[in-house]
């Protein structure tokens, strides 16, 4: 009887792979797991390495951030949009900024033309941070902003837009980007070659240690590197490599590990390929604990964990289906999640 249903099994299911190209067989039993330690490489939740989660009772516990990546037209209409996600139920704010914007342009850049307030918001001064967030209580919300070359001027613009709500900086909570070397790898909106970008990110690593502690200075990004067209362990190990490169840019500064280490937050793919995923997580959480405490000299156990944001697959939405790709994106491009928002 078994192997009149084996050979029902289509002949195709012999040579399935992840969407990655790694070959699954039909049947995984626990001789597969032969040589492997689970108290090693698993450990308990909440515990080195952290592979089964950074925190105890991850979710269950406490529900993740959820934002929406918005931002269009004017400060004004944005400003509209982000009081509209608040007032039903929004934890935060995810600002998209339009591409003159991304880039260090004004609005009135003959190089801008054609692209203001189009794919995000338009801000070109104080003036327009201040009408971003009017009335809304920055010291009680957290706000990330997805910008890489120009960021430390936006984060200029947003403390001093907070400082004129009289909100201290002590208060704001939130990340910037500022992954340059995705940038480079894949979404190309540098500005600078890559020292002076890393200079300034080092100036800014340092700047907010001092005077704003609970800001996440860098979100390592792997999102853009998999719509890019990596697969699932390329935009892994490309993102990890970017991590570990910001970590020994703040050591060449003289900063003590376990003071930066924590404010370290990573941005990734949620792709369609739910085992896949699953594995890309705890496989990076696992590296990025070992390597912050064995090869960097990490102690606190906040700097061995790897807290992540993700944000649904984009190309998945170009499938065949592509009304259920549409509803799909509805339902989870404006869901961020976030690891680190304990």
């Amino acid at each position: 009887m078994v192997e009149q249903r084996q050979r029902q099994v289509p002949a195709e299911t012999s040579t399935a792979r992840t969407l990655s190209g790694e070959p699954l067989r039909p049947l995984y039993a626990a001789q597969d797991l032969e040589g492997s330690d689970p108290s090693s490489r698993l450990g308990e939740p909440g515990a080195f390495p952290f592979t089964r989660g950074v925190y105890p009772t991850m979710y269950r516990g406490r529900p993740w951030t959820m934002r929406q990546f918005a931002g269009y037209g004017t400060p004004a209409e944005t400003n509209a949009r982000y009081k509209y996600l608040l007032a039903r139920g929004g934890g935060g704010l995810s600002v998209a900024f339009d591409m003159p914007t991304l880039m260090g342009r004004d609005s009135d850049d003959p190089l801008s033309e054609g692209e203001v307030g189009r794919c995000g918001v338009a801000t070109d001064s104080l003036e327009d941070f201040d009408e971003l967030f009017d009335r809304i209580p920055l010291g009680d919300i957290s706000t990330s902003m997805t910008i890489s070359g120009p960021a430390v001027i936006a984060f200029a613009y947003f403390l001093a837009a907070a400082e004129r709500q009289g909100v201290p900086w002590e208060r704001l909570d939130g990340t910037l980007q500022t992954d340059i070397l995705k940038e480079y790898i894949a979404q190309k909106e540098w500005i600078f070659p890559p020292r002076p970008h890393l200079r300034l990110i080092g100036d800014l690593m340092e700047f907010c240690l001092e005077r704003v502690p609970r800001w996440h200075p860098i979100s390592v990004s792997g999102y853009h590197i998999r719509e890019a067209g990596a697969n699932a362990w390329q935009e892994l190990a490309y993102t990890l490599a970017d991590g570990f490169a910001y970590v020994e840019l703040g050591l060449s500064r003289g900063l003590e590990i376990d003071r930066f280490a924590p404010g370290l937050s990573f941005f990734f793919n949620a792709h369609i390929d739910f085992f896949e995923e699953i594995a890309k997580y705890r496989a990076g959480r696992r590296i990025w604990a070992r390597w912050l405490r064995e090869r960097y000299g990490a102690r606190d156990e906040g700097s061995m964990r790897r807290r992540v944001a993700d944000g649904a697959a984009a190309d998945e939405q170009r499938r065949p289906d592509r009304d259920r790709g549409a509803r799909r994106g509805a339902r989870r491009h404006p869901v961020a999640a976030h690891e680190r928002a304990r």
